[in-house]
């Protein structure tokens, strides 16, 4: 049996906080060299995530083979994730001709309050033209890669740029010129490439675009782990890339579905959010541009919301954007941010996230290694709360068998105050059952399929460990209790939890729930 790793329970090599939720990170500039992927991975990275609205197919190419070689090495389970850019609405080609030059390349212009701004289609950079409303005065006119935000926003509308630091309010469309009138109300410097936000403006733009599209068949052709939609409004754009991917042939057989992440950054989300966390294999709460499309004072609510329903339907959340964000440049997070960490955790939070903390960030290892002390910590106290009678409410199929068993497993674990559950879990139903009753124990979780232990890794409390099966229950019960003890999870006479079925390695195959002492000889069958 192959030697598993333990990086989010306590790797003695590693030396890894003991944490039970996932922890996210983003790969880009400042963490793609093998060097960097070990160290974000000892200090406790569970999922790398690929910005698809950055880089090209072969900076992704070749940073999802350096963290495939570098997982493997460890002989760790490390997924990766791809994120869909999606619709998302940004100024045009800013040149230095109408401003000054930018740090970042191209130009860059500044607007103030109470200044007219035009966004005209039709054009690919910007200008400034003299104002037929008042002579001897010029105006500036942005280009815009959605054309039809020029015939979609109404006079009255919101108009936000570079996620809010820049308010705007729409006062005249002339439909027949392509031109929207907007009147500054909040000043910045623009340039190109940011993003523009439409709260109040009804768009029609598809949640995938034709980029998206290329990026789909790119994530299924190298195997990504999971796939995040950017800007879902609606349940039906869920299905929508759960249908294509379908037609890939990625539905079954020597390709399974890859999960689906719905990232919900709209208010039409928040409202259809039920039906969208039914149809998800997990929910991202994208509060970057959620605390932009709404009012930022009900992100929080909104946060808690989300993670409840989440909680309800058994499904995973992550909770994303401006987590640590002041360590892109400090070596230490502010004391909200720590704060904020930590509620995400209090709130149920499958995984947390980062963004350019460790893409571009000065400190990617530090920000992740202070992240997994703040989960820990949480979660130690979390522990020293007493567990209820019985799990927590689900809306889950527990009449199916493997469900059931894992239910059942939590008041075992509970009333002989387990010290692990172990599964094997070949394609990871079982795990997923479990990692749904919310233990406070770890999950250690088995299975011969490389890709399956990846996908695992979302998954709260649980370890997934790729190896292959041992002949008989007995063989991999004494296996287990050989980890768990070199490991440090489980002493001499310390129960632990067990779910498996005949043979190992087939697939819907648990029906056993065994009942071990650690280090003693037998098992009491239950």
């Amino acid at each position: 049996m192959s030697s598993p790793s333990f990086n989010r329970v306590g790797d003695a090599e590693t030396h890894s906080p003991s944490i039970l939720a996932s922890i996210v990170a983003t790969i880009g500039p400042a963490s793609d060299s093998p060097e960097m992927v070990r160290r974000l991975i000892e200090a406790g990275v569970a999922i790398f995530r690929f910005n698809f609205s950055h880089g090209d197919f072969a900076a992704h190419e070749r940073r999802l083979r350096t963290v495939r070689e570098v997982a493997e090495s460890m002989k760790c389970a490390v997924a990766c994730m791809g994120d869909l850019q999606g619709p998302k609405i940004r100024v045009g080609k800013v040149g230095a001709g109408v401003g000054i030059a930018s740090p970042s390349g191209g130009g860059m212009v500044e607007v103030v309050a109470g200044q007219d701004v035009v966004f005209k289609s039709g054009i690919t950079e910007a200008v400034v033209r003299g104002s037929s409303l008042t002579p001897g005065m010029t105006e500036l006119l942005l280009p815009v890669t959605y054309q039809e935000l020029v015939s979609e926003v109404e006079p009255g509308h919101k108009v936000l740029v570079n996620d809010g630091a820049i308010r705007m309010l729409a006062v005249e469309a002339d439909r027949e010129k392509g031109e929207l009138r907007c009147r500054v109300i909040g000043g910045g410097w623009i340039s190109s490439g940011k993003g523009i936000n439409l709260p109040q403006s009804n768009i029609t733009a598809p949640a995938i675009t034709d980029r998206d599209w290329e990026c789909v068949a790119w994530a299924v052709k190298h195997g990504m782990d999971f796939l995040a939609l950017s800007f879902v409004r609606t349940a039906e754009e869920v299905l929508e890339l759960k249908g294509r991917m379908s037609e890939m042939g990625v539905s079954g057989g020597e390709k399974p579905w890859i999960p689906v992440i719905s990232k919900i950054e709209k208010p039409q989300a928040v409202a259809n959010i039920e039906r969208i966390v039914e149809v998800s294999d997990a929910i991202m709460v994208a509060r970057g541009d959620l605390g932009v499309e709404m009012d930022i004072a009900r992100v929080p609510v909104v946060q808690k919301k989300i993670l409840a329903t989440c909680d309800l339907y058994g499904k995973p959340c992550i909770v994303a954007t401006q987590m640590l964000e002041t360590m892109i440049e400090n070596s230490t997070p502010t004391r909200a941010e720590a704060s904020d960490v930590a509620n995400a955790i209090f709130d149920g939070a499958d995984a947390v996230m980062l963004s350019a903390e460790t893409a571009t960030g000065k400190h990617p290892a530090l920000v992740v290694e202070t992240m997994a002390r703040i989960i820990a910590a949480a979660e130690e106290q979390l522990r020293l709360a007493p567990l209820p009678d019985t799990p927590p409410t689900k809306l889950l199929p527990t009449h199916l068998g493997t469900a059931a068993l894992a239910h059942g497993a939590w008041s075992i674990a509970r009333d002989l105050n387990a010290k692990v559950v172990a599964c094997w879990s070949q394609q990871g139903g079982t795990a997923r059952y479990l990692s749904q009753n919310r233990f406070n124990i770890p999950i250690l979780a088995y299975s011969s399929c490389a890709q399956a232990t990846r996908r695992m890794a979302i998954l709260r409390g649980v370890t997934p460990i790729c190896a292959e099966p041992p002949a008989t229950l007995s063989e991999w019960n004494a296996a287990v209790d050989r980890h768990v003890q070199a490991r440090g999870l489980a002493s001499e006479g310390d129960a632990i939890v067990l779910l498996a079925g005949r043979p190992l390695g087939k697939a819907k195959a648990t029906n056993t729930i065994t009942i071990w002492k650690v280090a003693e000889e037998g098992a009491t069958m239950r």
